[in-house]
């Protein structure tokens, strides 16, 4: 029996900050989060929202960090017994991070394509191509956000077994796929900033692939950029400063599945919330022919697990952000 989902804060243009807070309010203490949190011997933090937000954040640091620092792919896997990694896939089912959705708009300002692993790169640029041809009309431009990270050896081993060869970084393998997807060869335009410290570089390549919208290729610098690579805010926060993104615009954004909560907040948080546009999430639908044949992630109840940690981490910053009401 299909499980009904819970709803993500609304990301709708003309969301107000209450209905923000509300939507945050209602995925948090929704019953499978509850259960979760109780399955695994917590007791419910008492207190007003940003109180709980924070107790969850503990609580899941201690429980279901099982990265502690190292990238996703270098993350230890827990061993569960049946029931509970049957309730940890039940919990995720609920709450968003497991089926892909179509968009709920005919229309969007803007399609962005949010980087990661070699293997999401490609399956993510197939499936925004895939939506600009045939559902979702873009006005704008559609752009692939990345940054300079270094591939690992397995994620250059995935690019080979899949006939590109010549990626160095995130961004290569994103612009690799924007290549396949879209049919394109040779950009436009390009723009950039060398640097001596790989997470204070940037690149800009956009391509104009025929009957289609111009699609950018963009690696952003880290805003901490002695302490980590760029992350998925600060690439957004680049794009809209490059865009020019106007309030009320609609924006919609392709990333995986078992990102869509986490990362749809952040959205809210570094471009609705500041720029006052819509932004509508979605994941990569696996049954599309557009990325049949592509590397595919393995998914497990400990990475639902480290994930549903990443949306309460990212449902917190995003209510932290809200301004305060009287």
């Amino acid at each position: 029996m299909r499980t009904t989902e819970v709803a993500l804060p609304a990301g709708a243009a003309g969301t107000t900050d209450g209905e923000l807070g509300a939507g945050v309010q209602a995925w948090v203490d929704s019953p499978p989060l509850r259960a979760l949190v109780g399955h695994f011997g917590g007791d419910w933090p008492a207190g007003d929202l940003p109180a709980v937000l924070a107790g969850l954040d503990d609580f899941s640091g201690r429980h279901w960090d099982f990265r502690q620092g190292r990238e996703r792919p270098e993350a230890r896997e827990p061993a569960f017994d049946p029931a509970t990694a049957r309730l940890v896939l039940d919990a995720a089912a609920a709450l968003g991070l497991v089926r892909p959705v179509p968009p709920a708009l005919p229309r969007y300002a803007h399609l962005l394509v949010l980087g990661g692993l070699a293997h999401a790169c490609l399956r993510r640029t197939a499936y925004a191509a895939h939506l600009a041809r045939t559902v979702a009309g873009i006005s704008g431009e559609v752009a692939a956000l990345g940054s300079c990270r270094a591939l690992s050896p397995a994620e250059s081993r995935t690019l080979s077994n899949a006939g590109i060869t010549g990626c160095v970084t995130e961004v290569d393998a994103l612009d690799a796929g924007v290549r396949a997807a879209f049919g394109v060869t040779t950009p436009s335009e390009e723009a950039g900033e060398e640097a001596d410290q790989p997470h204070r570089a940037w690149s800009s390549r956009t391509y104009r692939p025929a009957g289609l919208p111009p699609v950018r290729v963009l690696a952003a610098p880290s805003s901490e950029p002695d302490r980590r690579r760029a992350h998925t805010a600060d690439t957004q926060r680049f794009w809209a400063e490059h865009v020019r993104l106007r309030a009320g615009d609609p924006v919609l954004m392709v990333t995986a599945p078992i990102y869509v909560p986490f990362q749809h907040c952040d959205a809210l948080r570094t471009l609705a919330v500041p720029y006052r546009c819509g932004i509508d999430t979605v994941g990569v639908d696996p049954a599309l022919a557009a990325v049949a044949g592509l590397p595919e992630p393995t998914l497990t109840p400990g990475r639902y697990l480290q994930e549903i940690r990443s949306a309460i981490r990212s449902m917190r910053a995003l209510h932290a952000a809200l301004p305060a009401r009287p």
